[in-house]
């Protein structure tokens, strides 16, 4: 049976009608906990009739609207590896495939067009292994069951074949299981690249892997190791050989140092401390269990069922050795890091009318100026004090109980942001090739799209990324593309996609969010508040911008992915990223040689975004770290895009993962430029594109054999 729609948007009374035959047409049809659902059509329809009648549980009148349900895909397509081969292409479509594949066919990978589609299975797969990588090696897309080696290996042929440095973007919700992904295709390329001469570069590319996620990892809520930091690893190689790599690592999340959510952690490497205290070589540090340490307990959540941290420690030190970073380099790693620990503990006492709020005796502050070799007196001052510079004299102002407690986060989480800076370095020097690289393959491994509870700065950060990732793709996959259509005279209608450039300018336009931020930065008393006032003021007509109809200082964007409600509470300190100039003066000075956080070379000054209380002249010289964020993305033009969305699904039981009304909380609240969208859209274009020039063989050489009886296509 074959079956057409008229029309999706039914014309008025006056226009002519037309019989069409659609019984027994099964559509599917929205439901309130199963998302869609599939019901069959008993009357024929008419161009022009309000209802349809279907067959669901019983008999029922469908209205049909603006806009007819969808019709359902022959059950011979049903488990298509490729989502661009349905007859059909729309949100019901996507979801049902995807559902039964992961239930039916044990499949966590769906091709759609040049898209990998991957549903995070949350247990270990024998799809891995290094015979599995061999069997993908050489093979066309296509040839193979859709894969994450699939797509590297066409990287990595591009690559090798036609000289053209190549990229793979993982993109997708936190806890989808992005970082994993990014693994498997940097063994993948280490695997079948190799290397020439030192057989250890790619040794050395795979131990990157446990060091930034034990200093830029940590459990939230969704992910038990949700990567808290955007990084870009380029391997770099010579012919086909691999000779090294450089890992550019963004925006780390400091605020996550100082703080906690419940259920959630702090960054992994904290954790395999305080596990491993009793170790000789760690004896001199102070260190004992998690639950002691007020940076460590805020989530209640010190230990992760199926998480050894004292064996995650020995693989943290081995991959260091194997990076050649020394065991007495790595120690005083440690000891600032358990200096960070001490730090958290420092009491503050309310402020009466003498007296500090910090005490030098201090067990706590003993302890962390001991690791730091600095002493305990003029920190416990600084720690409670702000000098000021006013009219060419200096004051000395007490800080209230509460801005002593910032005063000594700050110190935190200026102090991990070096140790994390000096841990990409000593990677990076150790990756590095000495005589550099011809071509290379990058993996974008950034944060996926967040959608919390509370959302704030970092939330916020994290989403404009997934927005310029989003207008990327939406770049390379559509308009490039349709223009290269045109370019060869291609008779060709143009895909009208969803364009999310009106959010982006939102965002980073003249007088958008940061715009607003980094001016309110600038203002000795700028305020949450504020800021908010002039967001509302500013944005309130645009339909990327709404206001929460609580009274509360808050704001809601709708991104590509959905609408998210960010708190306003935090965005300006956060944004100014500010440590007091005396404590940094005095980290300088420290007598630990060898500490990356307290060396000449990171601490002799404040790293750029960072503003001290000292006395400056005007604001030219400021910059935020929405700024530093804009600048570190602004030149990322990928020549070539494989973007690998994931599904939205929590780590729950299977079923669970895949219940219909778990799909509708994750539907609930998105825009219609949503993912399944972009499946819609994709298929509109070419699934196969040949490169025109890449051929050796020349259109005038080509012969028709006589043979074949194909006058037509003689020359």
């Amino acid at each position: 049976m074959v079956a057409w729609w008229p029309s999706l948007s039914p014309p008025g009374r006056g226009a002519p009608l037309c019989a069409v035959s659609l019984q027994g047409a099964r559509v599917w049809i929205p439901h309130c906990t199963e998302v869609w659902r599939v019901a069959e059509v008993t009357r024929g329809y008419r161009e022009g009739d309000d209802v349809l009648h279907l067959r669901l549980d019983d008999e029922l009148v469908y209205p049909v609207g603006s806009q007819l349900p969808p019709l359902c895909n022959p059950d011979v397509l049903c488990g298509e590896d490729d989502l661009a081969a349905l007859s059909y292409l729309h949100e019901p479509a996507v979801l049902h495939s995807l559902r039964v594949r992961f239930l039916e066919a044990n499949a966590i990978y769906t091709y759609c067009g040049i898209i990998l589609v991957a549903i995070n299975p949350y247990k270990q797969l024998p799809i891995y292994e290094e015979e599995v990588i061999y069997a993908y090696s050489g093979r066309e897309v296509g040839d193979m069951d859709p894969h994450i080696f699939a797509l590297a290996e066409e990287a990595y042929k591009q690559m090798s074949r036609y000289g053209r440095n190549q990229s793979l973007i993982i993109s997708g919700e936190s806890g989808a299981g992005k970082t994993a992904s990014a693994k498997f295709a940097m063994r993948y390329f280490t695997t079948v690249g190799g290397s020439l001469g030192d057989c250890s570069v790619e040794e050395k590319v795979l131990a990157s892997s446990p060091v930034m996620e034990a200093f830029g990892n940590a459990k939230t809520t969704r992910n038990d190791n949700s990567s808290r930091f955007g990084k870009y690893i380029e391997i770099g190689f010579s012919q086909t050989y691999v000779t090294g790599a450089t890992i550019k690592t963004y925006l780390l999340e400091k605020s996550r140092v100082t703080f906690q959510a419940k259920s959630e952690r702090n960054y992994h490497i904290f954790y395999q401390l305080c596990a491993s205290a009793a170790l000789p070589e760690l004896q001199g540090l102070g260190l004992c269990a998690a639950e002691s340490f007020h940076y460590t307990r805020q989530g209640q959540c010190t230990h992760v069922e199926g998480i050894d941290d004292a064996a995650a420690l020995d693989s943290t030190r081995q991959a260091f050795s194997l990076l050649g970073v020394p065991e007495a380099e790595q120690l005083e790693l440690f000891r600032v890091l358990a200096a960070v620990l001490h730090l958290g503990n420092v009491g503050i006492r309310g402020r009466e009318r003498r007296g500090d709020g910090c005490s030098p005796t201090d067990r706590a502050l003993g302890l962390f100026c001991a690791l730091l070799g600095v002493e305990a007196a003029p920190v416990a001052r600084w720690l409670c004090h702000r000098k000021l510079v006013a009219t060419g004299e200096t004051y000395v102002k007490p800080l209230s109980r509460q801005q002593a407690l910032d005063s000594r986060d700050a110190l935190a989480k200026h102090v991990y942001g070096q140790v994390f800076r000096w841990m990409a370095s000593r990677v990076n020097r150790a990756l590095r090739s000495p005589e550099g690289h011809h071509t290379s393959i990058g993996i974008l491994d950034i944060y996926g799209f967040e959608m919390f509870e509370l959302n704030s700065f970092e939330q916020f950060c994290i989403n404009y990324a997934n927005e310029k990732l989003q207008q990327l793709f939406n770049l390379h996959v559509f308009k490039l593309e349709q223009e290269e259509y045109v370019a060869e005279e291609i008779p060709w209608v143009f895909v009208d996609f969803c364009d999310n450039q009106p959010c982006i300018e939102l965002i980073e336009g003249r007088l958008g969010i940061l715009d607003l931020l980094n001016e309110e930065c600038k203002v000795g008393k700028g305020s949450d508040g504020s800021w908010a006032q002039k967001l509302y003021q500013t944005h309130l007509g645009s339909s990327h911008f709404q206001k929460p109809k609580r009274p509360m200082d808050a704001f809601i964007v709708c991104h590509f992915a959905g609408k998210v409600e960010y708190q306003c509470h935090g965005f300006v300190e956060k944004n100014r990223d500010t440590v007091p100039e005396e404590l940094v003066g005095l980290l300088r000075a420290s007598k630990v040689r060898a500490v990356p956080a307290t060396a000449p070379g990171l601490m002799a000054r404040a790293p750029r975004g960072e503003v001290s209380s000292a006395p400056r002249k005007g604001t030219q010289g400021l910059h935020w770290v929405s700024g530093r964020w804009e600048q570190s993305h602004g030149p990322l033009r990928l020549l070539q895009v494989v973007r690998i969305l994931r599904a939205y699904t929590p780590a729950a039981g299977l079923e669970e993962r895949v219940s219909p009304s778990l799909i509708s909380s994750r539907l609930q609240g998105r825009s219609p430029e949503g993912p399944s969208q972009l499946f819609v859209d994709v298929g509109h274009i070419f699934p196969v594109h040949l490169p025109f020039s890449a051929s050796s063989v020349h259109l005038d050489e080509l012969r028709v054999p006589e043979s074949l009886g194909l006058p037509s296509l003689r020359v």
